[in-house]
């Protein structure tokens, strides 16, 4: 991977919670040089995994990581889980109690952009980062639309624009899937005893024009639009299109 100041291989993976965000990690190669930041009160993974798993109790702990990871070279990748708690994190310890308010949700917004602009712009690791989602009111434009959990400033611009590939975790009915057979799709035998498929959305569709799923230009086919959440398939694609 390139040491320049821009990471190529930087994903958002974004969704409501119980959509397989965390479980889309589970196929990972080398997992001893994986990196997993845990920013969730401590929760597991939802499977056994050989991650070197690290728990975030202050947000700080990410920015060392991040410089930890740099500096070993048996690292490949490096995982937050999530941006949404670690946000929440900040908020918690160094805005709510804080003397000068506005100061502090300044310094909340500043806490994000050093982690993008500092540490994970100029890292040489793949990084993968989950957040929850929500639906909010575009009063301007009179439009419900479903965007990253989080306050302050950042709020308005949204933390998917620091972002060139943002992919939607979903769960979907297979009857859904129909038109979008390609070699990132495989419905399994469970899934078709379930019916349906947690997935990934890598493009929008007409249904879809108010989310900030986002992807490089022609990096997914149209048949591509719905892949299996499966990290490592997304981490080979990237990795195939900025070769």
């Amino acid at each position: 991977m390139s040491t320049d100041t821009i990471n190529d291989h930087l994903v958002l993976i974004a969704g409501p919670s119980a959509v397989g965000k965390s479980a889309s990690f589970m196929n990972l190669r080398n997992p001893e040089g994986v990196m997993y930041l845990g920013t969730e009160a401590g929760k597991r993974l939802p499977f056994k995994s050989k991650f070197r798993e690290y728990k975030i109790t202050d947000p700080f702990q990410v920015y060392q990581g991040l410089e930890a990871a740099d500096a070993n070279n048996d690292i490949h990748t490096v995982v937050i889980d999530s941006l949404s708690f670690l946000m929440e994190q900040y908020e918690a310890q160094y805005v709510i109690n804080s003397a000068n308010g506005m100061k502090a949700w300044s310094d909340y917004q500043m806490f994000f952009k050093n982690l993008m602009q500092q540490y994970v712009a100029k890292s040489n690791k793949n990084i993968l980062m989950t957040t929850h989602t929500a639906q909010t009111m575009n009063e301007s434009e009179m439009i419900i639309e479903t965007k990253a959990v989080v306050k302050g400033a950042l709020k308005g611009t949204g933390i998917e624009a620091y972002f060139s590939c943002v992919v939607g975790a979903k769960k979907l009915p297979l009857k859904a899937l129909a038109n979008y057979e390609s070699e990132l799709l495989n419905i399994t035998p469970e899934d078709e005893l379930l019916g349906y498929k947690y997935l990934y959305q890598t493009k929008l569709t007409k249904d879809t024009v108010t989310e900030r799923i986002r992807s490089p230009m022609g990096m997914f086919a149209t048949n591509e639009t719905y892949m299996d959440n499966d990290a490592q398939k997304l981490l080979d694609r990237l990795h195939q299109y900025y070769t």
